[in-house]
């Protein structure tokens, strides 16, 4: 019987990038540091061009692990071309590896390079670095040739063989999830002996379950629903899903009048919301996936904030509060909210946009998962 099995230890969405005229880039170096949650024996990398509209290609990726540079290799070869809306494994590197290490992704794009499929994320085990030149096999790259950035660029997942009691939560969502909960949450597992599961993300700023901008101004804010869940859910050795979305459906739509791309025939009502969450819910049990589902946050304060948007947030938190249709709701809401004023933050956790939360709040979302879905 194999002992063995896949499991995904990092990973991120693939949004659209903001446009801006030095969206190519050339002769550069991008590294992200990966923090391995159990040991394993081998490591496998995707790195994907979904939002591409033109071929991307990666002329060399190491790995350091332990002071040794790893090559990697795409079916025996150093370099990969990613077609537009398409996504590349790696081959197996060999690499025993240990819980508690870090080790560092490094790839090189030597021609001009669109760089079109990234995402942002935050948090204590999100970051990294790009720098001029090959520094593919360099351990220690100058601050004075380098810089470091919260955006990730094709890298979407890394997977570790490791033993079949390991296993991987989703964290899905919006900007919200691209900050810092799933890495507190992550640290959480750590510190407090969950010490089989890893957490990844896949977030990705402002976008919406319904809708999608078709703009060049604002479609950096993400793609919708059912053109993200498919393919960003399905992952190695996940066996649950935590999804948190559904704001920015409520809170985008405006009317021309104040911005031409924000109509307000893009506000849905709360049973089509609710709908497309049941779609989110359907699909991940076809997918095998345990389903949890967390309400949405306070917004009190929030610059388009109004009553039926409230009533909105409430209704949709009700249904997730009561459906049968999941394994448990994770009630974000209630834990971050002001009893005063349950329409508010609680103002330490309240970053200052009334929207998304400090690091204070971050931290009691991730304490708010139950325990029940990390054993």
């Amino acid at each position: 019987m194999n002992t063995t099995h896949w499991t995904s230890i990092w990973g991120n969405a693939v949004s659209v990038a903001e446009n801006r005229p030095e969206r190519y880039a050339k002769d550069i170096t991008i590294r992200y540091p990966v923090r391995v949650p159990f040991d394993g024996t081998a490591l496998r990398l995707t790195f994907d061009n979904y939002c591409g509209t033109e071929p991307v290609t990666i002329a060399k990726t190491t790995v350091l692990a332990g002071g040794v540079f790893y090559p990697v290799c795409f079916g025996g070869a150093r370099s990969v071309t990613i077609g537009a809306e398409e996504h590349a494994v790696s081959d197996a590197v060999e690499i025993a590896v240990r819980a508690g290490d870090t080790v560092q992704v490094s790839f090189y794009l030597a021609d001009f390079t669109q760089m079109r499929s990234v995402v942002f994320t935050c948090g204590k085990l999100s970051g990294g670095l790009y720098a001029n030149g090959d520094e593919t096999e360099n351990a220690d790259i100058s601050i004075h040739t380098s810089r470091t950035t919260h955006l990730n660029y094709f890298l979407s997942n890394v997977s570790l063989l490791t033993d079949r009691a390991n296993r991987t939560i989703v964290c899905y969502g919006d900007s919200i999830t691209a900050q810092d909960w799933p890495d507190d949450l992550q640290l959480r597992c750590e510190r407090e002996g969950y010490a089989h599961t890893a957490i990844i993300r896949r977030a990705t700023s402002g976008s919406r379950i319904l809708r999608e901008y078709h703009c060049l101004t604002y479609e950096s804010y993400g793609l919708m629903g059912s053109r993200r869940f498919r393919h960003e859910v399905p992952t190695d050795g996940a066996d649950a899903v935590i999804i948190q979305q559904g704001i920015n459906d409520i809170i985008h739509p405006v009317g021309e009048d104040v911005n031409v791309f924000r109509p307000m025939s893009d506000l849905p009502t709360v049973e089509q919301l609710i709908e497309g969450l049941k779609t989110y819910i359907a699909q991940a049990r076809e997918m095998g996936l345990k389903v949890y589902v967390g309400t949405l946050l306070p917004m009190g304060g929030w610059r388009t904030d109004a009553l039926f948007r409230q009533e909105m947030r409430h209704a949709y938190n009700d249904f997730i509060r009561t459906t049968d249709l999941i394994d448990g709701c994770i009630d974000f809401d209630r834990a971050l909210r002001d009893p005063e004023r349950i329409d508010w933050f609680m103002p330490e956790y309240d970053s200052g946009d009334h929207l998304h939360p400090s690091k204070k709040g971050y931290a009691r979302m991730a304490a708010e998962v139950p325990e029940e879905l990390l054993k």
